[in-house]
């Protein structure tokens, strides 16, 4: 998760005119006192068209779906410098999922239950039966569950 921090930039690729949008992003530290860090995020192709065609910009709460990479970058002071980059594949509005999970609740909320029954308990689904384990004390290894 992380929260956009400046507009996407759309440019082309010189050779074949690949869009490819880059932002930067920021994401909370794992503790409170920790602060946040950020990232250069870089969309391809499709992807980066939706980028820019979906107005996403600075404040907007997304999910990226990705590759993290290190790259290193030769700095004026005449040092090489680490910076953390996130290719990313699928990026979703944070707004957007939390409109999605609620739609897909709705059907359990009380009066819009098929099954007549306003329990929450009785709309939860039941798990499948688990297998026994032989007797035995040595463990079968032909029948592992994958």
């Amino acid at each position: 998760m992380a929260e956009i921090v400046e507009v996407p930039q759309l440019r082309y690729t010189s050779d074949n005119q690949t869009p490819i949008a880059e932002f930067k992003v920021k994401i909370a530290g794992l503790r409170p006192d920790d602060s946040p860090s950020q990232f250069k995020a870089i969309g391809w192709g499709n992807l980066a068209q939706t980028i820019q065609d979906a107005s996403y910009g600075p404040g907007d709460r997304v999910v990226i779906e990705g590759r993290l990479t290190m790259k290193s970058v030769d700095r004026p002071e005449g040092f090489r410098e680490k910076q953390a980059e996130i290719t990313v594949q699928r990026l979703h509005r944070i707004a957007e999922m939390q409109a999605m999970m609620m739609a897909e609740a709705a059907p359990i909320a009380e009066g819009n239950n098929p099954q007549g029954n306003s329990s929450p308990a009785a709309a939860a689904p039941t798990s499948p039966p688990t297998a026994t384990q032989p007797a035995s004390s040595t463990p079968d290894y032909d029948e592992i569950p994958f």
